[in-house]
Protein backbone atom coordinates (compact mmCIF):
# COMPACT_ATOMS: atom_id res chain seq x y z
CA UNK A 1 0.00 0.00 0.00
CA UNK A 2 3.40 2.57 0.26
CA UNK A 3 4.73 1.20 -2.59
CA UNK A 4 2.49 0.93 -5.46
CA UNK A 5 1.69 4.27 -7.16
CA UNK A 6 0.22 5.34 -10.82
CA UNK A 7 -1.36 2.50 -12.57
CA UNK A 8 -0.36 -0.39 -10.14
CA UNK A 9 -2.83 1.34 -7.78
CA UNK A 10 -6.00 0.64 -6.67
CA UNK A 11 -8.85 0.70 -4.83
CA UNK A 12 -7.86 -2.21 -2.09
CA UNK A 13 -4.01 0.33 -1.60
CA UNK A 14 -6.20 3.38 -1.31
CA UNK A 15 -8.44 1.91 1.69
CA UNK A 16 -5.72 0.25 3.60
CA UNK A 17 -3.44 3.61 3.59
CA UNK A 18 -6.17 5.51 4.31
CA UNK A 19 -7.64 3.85 6.85
CA UNK A 20 -4.63 3.51 8.80
CA UNK A 21 -3.14 7.14 7.85
CA UNK A 22 -6.85 8.61 9.19
CA UNK A 23 -6.98 6.69 12.61
CA UNK A 24 -3.61 8.20 12.90
CA UNK A 25 -4.89 11.58 12.41
CA UNK A 26 -7.72 11.09 14.05
CA UNK A 27 -5.26 10.16 17.28
CA UNK A 28 -3.40 13.46 16.74
CA UNK A 29 -5.70 15.50 16.57
CA UNK A 30 -7.91 14.88 19.55
CA UNK A 31 -4.59 14.55 21.54
CA UNK A 32 -3.12 17.93 20.35
CA UNK A 33 -6.55 19.68 21.06
CA UNK A 34 -6.89 17.74 24.75
CA UNK A 35 -3.24 18.43 25.48
CA UNK A 36 -2.85 22.84 24.08
CA UNK A 37 -6.49 23.06 23.07
CA UNK A 38 -5.03 23.70 19.55
CA UNK A 39 -5.88 22.23 16.41
CA UNK A 40 -3.24 19.87 15.12
CA UNK A 41 -4.15 18.30 12.07
CA UNK A 42 -4.78 21.11 9.88
CA UNK A 43 -4.51 24.87 9.29
CA UNK A 44 -7.80 25.99 8.04
CA UNK A 45 -8.96 27.52 12.53
CA UNK A 46 -5.30 28.60 12.66
CA UNK A 47 -4.90 30.95 9.55
CA UNK A 48 -8.27 32.72 10.72
CA UNK A 49 -6.83 33.79 13.69
CA UNK A 50 -4.07 34.50 12.22
CA UNK A 51 -6.15 37.13 10.17
CA UNK A 52 -8.38 38.36 13.16
CA UNK A 53 -5.05 39.19 15.29
CA UNK A 54 -3.70 41.09 12.07
CA UNK A 55 -7.17 43.07 11.41
CA UNK A 56 -6.80 43.93 15.02
CA UNK A 57 -3.33 45.24 14.75
CA UNK A 58 -2.08 42.31 16.77
CA UNK A 59 0.30 41.62 15.37
CA UNK A 60 2.91 39.85 17.40
CA UNK A 61 0.09 38.16 18.98
CA UNK A 62 -0.61 36.30 15.58
CA UNK A 63 3.01 34.97 15.33
CA UNK A 64 2.48 32.06 16.71
CA UNK A 65 -0.64 31.23 14.48
CA UNK A 66 1.69 31.53 11.52
CA UNK A 67 4.26 29.53 12.83
CA UNK A 68 1.68 27.00 13.05
CA UNK A 69 0.86 27.72 9.73
CA UNK A 70 4.49 27.35 8.34
CA UNK A 71 5.17 24.35 10.77
CA UNK A 72 2.26 22.45 8.30
CA UNK A 73 3.64 24.08 5.40
CA UNK A 74 7.40 23.16 5.73
CA UNK A 75 6.07 19.73 6.63
CA UNK A 76 4.68 18.99 3.43
CA UNK A 77 7.30 20.37 1.48
CA UNK A 78 9.74 18.23 3.15
CA UNK A 79 8.09 15.26 2.94
CA UNK A 80 7.91 16.02 -0.88
CA UNK A 81 11.06 16.91 -1.32
CA UNK A 82 12.74 14.20 0.00
CA UNK A 83 10.10 11.62 -2.41
CA UNK A 84 11.80 13.67 -4.81
CA UNK A 85 15.00 13.65 -3.81
CA UNK A 86 14.98 9.72 -3.55
CA UNK A 87 12.38 8.48 -6.23
CA UNK A 88 15.19 7.21 -8.70
CA UNK A 89 16.49 4.49 -6.10
CA UNK A 90 14.84 1.96 -7.04
CA UNK A 91 15.72 -0.63 -3.52
CA UNK A 92 14.47 2.16 -1.29
CA UNK A 93 10.74 2.94 -0.34
CA UNK A 94 11.06 6.83 -0.72
CA UNK A 95 7.99 7.07 1.41
CA UNK A 96 9.60 5.17 4.66
CA UNK A 97 11.23 8.19 4.87
CA UNK A 98 8.72 10.91 5.89
CA UNK A 99 7.04 8.13 7.62
CA UNK A 100 9.63 7.32 10.13
CA UNK A 101 10.54 10.94 10.40
CA UNK A 102 6.37 11.61 11.74
CA UNK A 103 6.82 8.38 14.10
CA UNK A 104 10.02 10.41 15.67
CA UNK A 105 8.29 12.98 16.21
CA UNK A 106 5.27 11.70 17.88
CA UNK A 107 7.58 9.41 20.33
CA UNK A 108 9.64 12.44 21.13
CA UNK A 109 6.68 14.65 21.98
CA UNK A 110 5.84 11.56 24.43
CA UNK A 111 9.12 11.34 25.91
CA UNK A 112 9.59 14.94 26.31
CA UNK A 113 6.14 15.27 28.13
CA UNK A 114 6.85 11.82 30.35
CA UNK A 115 10.93 13.61 31.49
CA UNK A 116 10.74 17.30 32.06
CA UNK A 117 6.74 18.71 31.15
CA UNK A 118 6.15 20.60 28.12
CA UNK A 119 7.89 24.03 28.98
CA UNK A 120 7.23 25.84 25.29
CA UNK A 121 3.79 24.00 24.47
CA UNK A 122 3.37 26.20 21.46
CA UNK A 123 6.55 24.42 19.66
CA UNK A 124 4.87 21.59 20.59
CA UNK A 125 2.10 22.14 18.93
CA UNK A 126 4.49 22.88 15.97
CA UNK A 127 5.76 19.84 15.60
CA UNK A 128 2.62 18.41 15.55
CA UNK A 129 1.51 20.23 12.66
CA UNK A 130 4.59 19.59 10.84
CA UNK A 131 3.90 15.73 11.42
CA UNK A 132 0.73 15.98 9.68
CA UNK A 133 2.04 18.05 6.98
CA UNK A 134 4.43 15.37 6.34
CA UNK A 135 1.96 13.03 6.44
CA UNK A 136 -0.90 14.40 4.48
CA UNK A 137 2.44 15.31 1.41
CA UNK A 138 3.03 11.87 1.07
CA UNK A 139 -0.39 10.35 1.18
CA UNK A 140 -1.32 12.78 -1.34
CA UNK A 141 1.82 11.45 -3.14
CA UNK A 142 1.15 7.97 -2.67
CA UNK A 143 -2.30 7.89 -3.91
CA UNK A 144 -2.44 10.46 -6.67
CA UNK A 145 -3.97 13.50 -4.48
CA UNK A 146 -6.84 10.80 -4.10
CA UNK A 147 -6.80 10.04 -0.39
CA UNK A 148 -6.26 13.24 2.08
CA UNK A 149 -5.87 12.10 6.00
CA UNK A 150 -5.56 15.16 8.08
CA UNK A 151 -8.76 17.03 8.00
CA UNK A 152 -12.26 16.78 6.97
CA UNK A 153 -13.18 19.62 5.61
CA UNK A 154 -12.39 19.10 1.81
CA UNK A 155 -14.00 15.27 2.24
CA UNK A 156 -17.49 15.98 3.23
CA UNK A 157 -17.64 18.63 0.36
CA UNK A 158 -16.30 15.90 -2.07
CA UNK A 159 -18.55 13.62 -0.09
CA UNK A 160 -21.96 14.92 -0.61
CA UNK A 161 -21.19 16.42 -4.45
CA UNK A 162 -20.48 12.23 -5.47
CA UNK A 163 -23.78 11.11 -3.31
CA UNK A 164 -25.84 14.33 -5.23
CA UNK A 165 -24.44 12.61 -9.02
CA UNK A 166 -25.98 9.00 -7.99
CA UNK A 167 -29.28 10.67 -8.37
CA UNK A 168 -28.29 11.42 -11.72
CA UNK A 169 -26.98 8.46 -13.59
CA UNK A 170 -27.40 9.51 -17.12
CA UNK A 171 -24.44 12.58 -16.27
CA UNK A 172 -22.67 10.44 -14.51
CA UNK A 173 -22.52 6.54 -15.94
CA UNK A 174 -19.41 5.21 -14.18
CA UNK A 175 -21.30 4.37 -11.33
CA UNK A 176 -18.73 1.39 -10.42
CA UNK A 177 -15.96 4.27 -10.25
CA UNK A 178 -18.22 6.64 -8.30
CA UNK A 179 -19.76 4.08 -5.50
CA UNK A 180 -15.53 3.07 -5.03
CA UNK A 181 -14.53 6.75 -4.87
CA UNK A 182 -17.88 7.07 -1.60
CA UNK A 183 -16.45 4.03 -0.11
CA UNK A 184 -13.35 5.80 0.28
CA UNK A 185 -14.50 8.82 1.32
CA UNK A 186 -16.70 6.84 4.61
CA UNK A 187 -13.91 4.77 5.00
CA UNK A 188 -11.65 7.71 6.01
CA UNK A 189 -14.45 10.15 7.72
CA UNK A 190 -15.26 7.04 10.03
CA UNK A 191 -11.51 5.63 10.62
CA UNK A 192 -10.47 9.70 11.40
CA UNK A 193 -14.00 9.32 13.97
CA UNK A 194 -12.78 6.18 15.37
CA UNK A 195 -9.07 7.32 15.98
CA UNK A 196 -10.46 10.21 17.67
CA UNK A 197 -12.72 8.21 20.05
CA UNK A 198 -9.81 6.25 21.27
CA UNK A 199 -7.49 9.00 21.39
CA UNK A 200 -9.44 10.69 23.54
CA UNK A 201 -10.13 7.15 25.52
CA UNK A 202 -6.45 6.66 26.42
CA UNK A 203 -5.41 10.16 26.77
CA UNK A 204 -8.42 11.09 29.05
CA UNK A 205 -10.19 7.74 30.81
CA UNK A 206 -6.40 5.75 30.84
CA UNK A 207 -4.84 9.12 31.64
CA UNK A 208 -1.86 8.14 29.35
CA UNK A 209 -2.52 12.18 28.49
CA UNK A 210 0.27 12.23 25.62
CA UNK A 211 2.00 9.06 25.69
CA UNK A 212 -1.55 8.60 23.36
CA UNK A 213 0.74 9.62 20.40
CA UNK A 214 2.80 6.78 21.00
CA UNK A 215 -0.17 4.67 19.55
CA UNK A 216 0.07 6.09 16.91
CA UNK A 217 3.65 6.06 16.07
CA UNK A 218 3.59 1.78 16.31
CA UNK A 219 0.84 2.03 14.25
CA UNK A 220 2.59 3.78 11.56
CA UNK A 221 5.99 1.15 12.20
CA UNK A 222 3.93 -1.71 12.03
CA UNK A 223 1.82 -1.03 8.98
CA UNK A 224 5.41 -0.39 7.35
CA UNK A 225 6.93 -3.75 8.62
CA UNK A 226 3.91 -5.26 7.44
CA UNK A 227 3.78 -3.50 4.00
CA UNK A 228 7.77 -4.34 3.48
CA UNK A 229 7.25 -7.61 4.50
CA UNK A 230 4.64 -8.64 2.16
CA UNK A 231 6.23 -6.86 -0.85
CA UNK A 232 9.26 -9.19 -0.37
CA UNK A 233 7.01 -12.07 -0.21
CA UNK A 234 5.29 -11.35 -3.12
CA UNK A 235 8.47 -10.23 -5.05
CA UNK A 236 9.91 -13.50 -4.19
CA UNK A 237 6.74 -15.81 -5.18
CA UNK A 238 6.80 -14.00 -8.25
CA UNK A 239 11.02 -15.44 -9.16
CA UNK A 240 10.27 -18.45 -7.56
CA UNK A 241 7.31 -19.13 -10.51
CA UNK A 242 9.85 -17.25 -13.12
CA UNK A 243 12.34 -19.76 -11.89
CA UNK A 244 10.07 -22.71 -12.20
CA UNK A 245 8.90 -21.76 -15.51
CA UNK A 246 12.34 -21.41 -17.51
CA UNK A 247 13.70 -24.74 -15.87
CA UNK A 248 10.48 -26.66 -16.38
CA UNK A 249 11.60 -29.95 -19.40
CA UNK A 250 9.15 -29.19 -22.17
CA UNK A 251 6.63 -32.57 -22.11
CA UNK A 252 6.93 -35.41 -23.79
CA UNK A 253 4.42 -36.53 -26.75
CA UNK A 254 2.33 -39.43 -25.85
CA UNK A 255 2.46 -42.55 -27.39
CA UNK A 256 0.83 -43.06 -30.56
CA UNK A 257 0.95 -39.57 -31.66
CA UNK A 258 1.63 -39.11 -35.23
CA UNK A 259 3.19 -35.94 -36.25
CA UNK A 260 2.16 -34.37 -39.60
Amino acid sequence: MFRHQGKSRTLKHNLRIATILSFVAGIVNVTGFLAFKQLTTNVTGHFALFISDVASFEVWKGTVYFLYIFSFLFGSFLSSFLIEKFKENRKLNVFVIPTIIECLILVSISIISNTGGIKYPDLIVCSLLFAMGLQNSFVTKISNAIVRTTHLTGLFTDLGIELSQLFFPESHPHRVKLKATIKLRIYIICFFFLGGIIGGFLYSRLDLKLNTLILGAVILVTSLFYDDLRYRYIRTKRKYKQRNKRHTPPQPMKSGTQVL
